[in-house]
């Protein structure tokens, strides 16, 4: 049974995901330029060499500054992409946060793949630190849930964390996490923990949804490593964490369902150690970058 420490270490993604990245770019890049970039190859000679920037376009967490790299090492080796600030960095308008160069044609067509990674995780890095702001000073943490962008569920949770937040499970593969629908299936709440259970500890976390109290009296009699509290309101809560004082149980507790940043500092200040919230995700908003030409070196006097 781990802790909430041993929790975090488990499944947390501090580094970014080159391998897993690379394909989803491969198919980006794919989808976006096609058989060629018709505008660049009717203009630019192919002599032509580009000189760029990166700059900020708002406030916020940068995140994706690897994905910048590997849209071009992929796109075109003689493309340099220098990174002036690393990932986790507070940004503001104006700051420039790499500088590009190489073959014109080339910097052109990887622009929006990498701008489009870049934007979309940094918000996604900006939304999580804002709900991890909310949290300071609590003991309470808030993870990220499996509403993922399809296909981009391993630089997204690396963004949650660049931003402040926790990882859940990645995947239904490294967690067992009982829920609603589970329990329907398995004939009923204790059925469904004793055939967990029946012959000794399953060799992966496990983590209960309860849907009232009556639920979490029987998920506290199993060695859970963690509960999940579904949907539940304020006086709720408390009266789960003094259940769970007067059974003398070490399980951590989790609130999901609706979770704001309106609301997620009174839920963190009952004593619960997670909070899941899937926002950081599904409903981050891209922050806004551009990348601006500064200098174009060709042969062509027109240019």
């Amino acid at each position: 049974m781990l802790d909430a420490e041993g929790l975090k270490a488990y499944f947390l993604v501090m580094e970014f995901p080159i391998a897993e990245n690379k394909t989803l770019v491969e198919i980006a890049l794919a989808e976006d330029i096609g058989g060629g970039d018709a505008t660049s190859l009717a203009l630019v000679p192919e002599s032509a060499r580009l000189s760029a920037r990166i700059i900020a376009k708002g406030e916020g967490i940068l995140c994706g500054g690897p994905a910048v790299e590997q849209v071009f090492a992929l796109l075109d080796e003689r493309v340099r992409v220098g990174l002036l600030l690393p990932d986790g960095t507070a940004v503001f308008r104006g700051d420039v946060v790499a500088e590009i160069d190489g073959p014109a044609r080339s910097v052109l067509s990887g622009e929006r793949t990498a701008m489009n990674f870049l934007c979309r995780l940094s918000g996604v890095a900006t939304t999580a630190n804002a709900f991890a702001e909310r949290l300071s000073g609590t003991a309470c943490e808030v993870l990220d849930t499996r509403k993922t962008t399809p296909g981009m569920r391993a630089v997204e949770k690396y963004a949650v964390a660049v931003g402040g937040g926790g990882n859940h499970r990645f995947g239904l593969w490294d967690m067992i996490l009982v829920k609603e629908n589970h329990i329907a299936s398995a004939g009923g709440f204790r059925h469904a923990l004793e055939k967990l259970f029946g012959e000794g500890a399953p060799a992966l976390p496990v983590e209960v949804e309860v849907r009232n109290l009556e639920e979490l009296e029987i998920a506290l009699e199993y060695p859970v490593d963690r509960i999940m509290l579904d949907n539940f309101i304020i006086p709720q809560i408390e009266r789960a964490i003094d259940l769970r004082t007067l059974r003398g149980a070490n399980i951590p507790f989790e609130v999901s369902g609706n979770i704001t940043l309106d609301s997620c500092r009174a839920i963190a200040e009952t004593g619960v150690e997670f909070i899941s919230s899937g926002a950081m995700t599904h409903s981050a908003p891209a922050m806004d970058f551009s990348m601006i030409a500064t200098i174009i070196h060709s042969r062509d006097e027109a240019l």
